[in-house]
């Protein structure tokens, strides 16, 4: 969609169910000859306060350097995306996405960190070694710049319970009593906050209306964040996971580990998804070149040690409700809250990965989905055979649309042939479509 061609809004749009790799080498290609906007990217780097406790928050902002240019949608209000990165990484997964939104479409971007990923000692952001040293200290999230987590904190575990999807899981395990602890009771109180302070500051409610984006485990985040941020007006999404409740009936896995469990990645995290991908490309041939894929693994290991590489996400990523209660409880308990403000904790905790219902709550607003043809868990079956479905049973029920691609993997951004910039310029265009012709107007 050029940026300079108006549309008009439709309550009956509705997008192709299917796009070839053609298709989508032609749209690519098109929008890659689309002129450049001068653009600002710059850092925001926030302090802020949840939990009683400080929090150091970065996000990447990029938009058109004459604001005039971004562009209106069919609401009145200036179209804003709100993108978080998965599991393993930081705001570079969403780099060239956002990029690219601001050059070729003057559309205003905030490109979120987690809480603790950002690593702020490095002009480039790169974490330095690997994610678990010889002295046997891990690497450890930077929640604030000057409390560093030191080696006596935590104990290290080695956790072969879902050995079958995850290999034998690392884990860093925090010691009660520790800011450690502390913190990792407290990180989900300081997610929300942080996402609603970067949404307040840089998207206004009378002037922008904010898409969501969060790939992977950003996925139940940025549907968290669809009923409490008053101006988010749903999900454009690619390889974006749904709630966290649905998305651990997609997982299967009941998560094992207490809410104090940090999970170190690891080259086992890169095998988990090149297997399932080579698979879908090749089919059980694949494992006749075990030894190339081997080796691809650990190089591309090897091209991933200066990502964060560490998780604390799991227990909404997929609905880890008691250790969610107990993470609430440790803060509470902390904070010596009372009895009734520690179940409403709880509540809210337990909350997250949930839609959230009642009188005068703010219904599910619009979903838009795009799902890889190479994707391990984002599959076809998945979609339409138990998240679809499942999401139709919310009250009221949201729109929901999904797009299959004929190409691509769960890293939607990787290049290939005929698509150097992987399958982001598709995404994006098929998103602007659904907002100009008024897929998200409720």
């Amino acid at each position: 969609m050029n940026r300079s061609t108006p549309v008009r809004a439709t309550a009956e749009w509705a997008p192709p169910d299917y796009l070839s790799k053609p298709e989508l080498v032609a749209i690519s290609e098109r929008v890659l000859a689309q002129p450049d906007l001068d653009i600002v990217r710059r850092e925001d780097i926030a302090r802020i306060e949840a939990a009683g406790l400080e929090w150091d928050m970065a996000a990447i902002v990029y938009e058109p350097a004459d604001a005039s240019k971004i562009p209106t949608g069919p609401d009145g209000r200036k179209i804003g995306f709100f993108v978080m990165h998965g599991g393993a990484g930081d705001y570079r997964v969403h780099e060239q996405l956002c990029l690219m939104l601001a050059r070729k479409y003057g559309i205003k971007s905030v490109n979120l960190t987690y809480p603790g990923r950002f690593y702020f000692d490095d002009p480039e952001h790169n974490w330095p070694g690997d994610t678990i040293h010889p002295d046997g200290s891990v690497r450890t999230p930077i929640w604030k710049r000057d409390e560093p987590i030191t080696r006596d904190q935590y104990d290290l575990v080695q956790d072969p319970s879902l050995k079958k999807t995850y290999g034998t899981l690392m884990l860093a395990r925090a010691k009660p009593g520790t800011p450690f602890y502390d913190r990792m009771a407290a990180w989900p109180l300081a997610f929300e906050t942080a996402i609603q302070d970067f949404c307040k500051r840089h998207f206004p409610p009378s002037e922008f209306s904010i898409y969501a984006h969060g790939h992977s485990t950003g996925g139940p985040f940025s549907h968290m964040m669809l009923q409490r941020v008053e101006n988010a007006v749903g999900i454009a999404g690619i390889e974006n996971s749904p709630f966290g409740y649905i998305w651990q009936m997609v997982n299967g896995n009941v998560w094992p580990s207490p809410f104090n469990d940090l999970v170190v990645r690891t080259w086992r995290d890169i095998a988990r998804y090149r297997g399932a991908e080579v698979l879908k490309q090749q089919g059980p041939q694949a494992l006749m070149s075990l030894p190339a894929l081997i080796e691809d693994v650990f190089a591309a290991w090897d091209a991933a040690k200066h990502l964060p590489q560490i998780k604390a996400e799991y227990i909404i990523h997929i609905n880890a409700a008691p250790q969610l209660e107990a993470a609430a409880r440790a803060v509470a308990a902390r904070l010596k809250l009372s009895d009734a403000a520690t179940e409403d904790l709880v509540k809210r905790y337990t909350g997250y990965p949930l839609p959230l219902s009642g009188p005068g709550v703010k219904p599910v607003p619009p979903l838009f989905y795009i799902i890889a043809a190479n994707s391990r868990d984002h599959s076809k079956d998945n979609y339409f055979g138990k998240i679809v479905p499942t999401l139709a049973k919310i009250e009221p029920a949201p729109k929901v649309r999904v797009v299959q691609f004929g190409t691509g993997a769960h890293a939607y951004q990787r290049a290939e042939e005929g698509l150097p910039s992987g399958l982001i310029p598709a995404a994006i265009e098929l998103w602007l479509e659904a907002i100009h012709s008024g897929y998200y107007l409720t």
